[in-house]
């Protein structure tokens, strides 16, 4: 982690222009092609789950901004994030799972089976208490959906989130929808186009 100066920053004025919305966050949702993981990789073992995970990852990470964080009027970037998703247990409730991105797919994988089945078997709900070095991811396989968006504490919030939902077959394609909530001051359009671009690339090569 490290913090930006906000004088040489060139979102500056951004920055504290949106800092001062009472609702300062929006949500935009795309379709991605997920063709290729579920015609060809699911076939070959891969877990299509744990793919999307992945590649939500490599997409945060490709997009600075999505990585920079705030705590009052001071900006920080992180190198490395870690992802936040939930995890449905056979009762119906869920927990939180925390997997370190990284950019090897196979250890990443093992990892993220390994936390995920860990998070399964807590007792008690398990809320983020590792900082502001994460992003909030939440799989809605049951809906093929055309907009969400997230429950926020406050306008003080920066922590982007991320849904995806049921895969869907037409015309010999599948896909998926996608939403990503973020915070006006970190965060514009041009930024969010990215991270779609960079989830899509992630998907297409895994």
């Amino acid at each position: 982690m490290r913090k930006i100066d906000l004088d040489s920053w060139e979102r500056t004025d951004q920055f504290r222009f949106f800092r001062g919305f009472e609702r300062p966050h929006y949500a935009t949702t795309a379709r991605i092609d997920v063709t290729r993981l579920l015609a060809e990789r699911k076939a070959e073992g891969m877990n299509a789950y744990r793919a999307c995970l992945y590649a939500i990852g490599a997409g945060l990470h490709a997009v600075p901004e999505l990585c920079m964080r705030f705590e009052g009027d001071e900006v920080y970037a992180f190198d490395r994030l870690d992802l936040s998703m939930t995890v449905p247990r056979e009762d119906g409730t869920f927990r939180y799972a925390y997997v370190s991105w990284q950019p090897d797919f196979v250890a990443f994988d093992a990892m993220a089976a390994d936390l995920i089945d860990r998070a399964r078997r807590q007792d008690a709900l398990n809320a983020n208490t590792g900082g502001l070095g994460v992003a909030y991811l939440s799989c809605m396989p049951w809906l093929d959906y055309s907009s969400i968006n997230n429950a926020m504490p406050g306008p003080d919030d920066c922590v982007p989130r991320i849904n995806w939902g049921k895969f869907v077959h037409v015309d010999r394609r599948w896909d998926m929808a996608m939403t990503i909530e973020v915070h006006h001051a970190l965060v514009d359009g041009r930024q969010v186009g990215a991270y779609f671009a960079a989830v899509q690339d992630a998907l297409d090569v895994i």
